[in-house]
């Protein structure tokens, strides 16, 4: 069996929130799209954004952000201090540049609209 991951699904509160987010601040692409759901082309890979179940939704503050274990990470071929920079002027809540030892990359998280992290990545030069 040969396998490839096609897309990864995130449930959210704001579908729109978030697809004009990642449109706006990363450039992605909308391939689908209805009123709970929106499918968004990051390059090898898909992004779905579903609302949130109305029988789970009813739970959660609006307003609350997540806790998760799931990262996405973009590669970026701009310097990352630029694209940081870029997306504090956006209001985009951005973390410390960092890397690791023996580490060809530099590395910098961001957080989304709904507590979601992402992760830039730039390859040192």
């Amino acid at each position: 069996m040969n396998i490839k991951l096609d897309t990864i699904i995130f449930y959210v509160k704001d579908v729109k929130k978030l697809q004009n987010f990642y449109v706006k601040n990363f450039n992605l692409k909308t391939i689908e799209e209805d009123e709970i759901w929106v499918l968004l082309n990051a390059g090898s890979i898909n992004i779905g954004l579903h609302k949130i179940g109305d029988q789970y939704l009813e739970k959660v503050n609006l307003y609350q952000e997540f806790d998760n274990n799931t990262k996405i990470v973009f590669e970026i071929d701009l310097d990352i201090e630029t694209a940081r920079d870029e997306l504090i002027s956006r209001n985009v809540e951005m973390r410390e540049i960092k890397t690791f030892e023996n580490y060809n990359y530099w590395l910098c998280d961001g957080i989304d609209p709904e507590g979601n992290v992402f992760q830039l990545k730039a390859k040192k030069k």
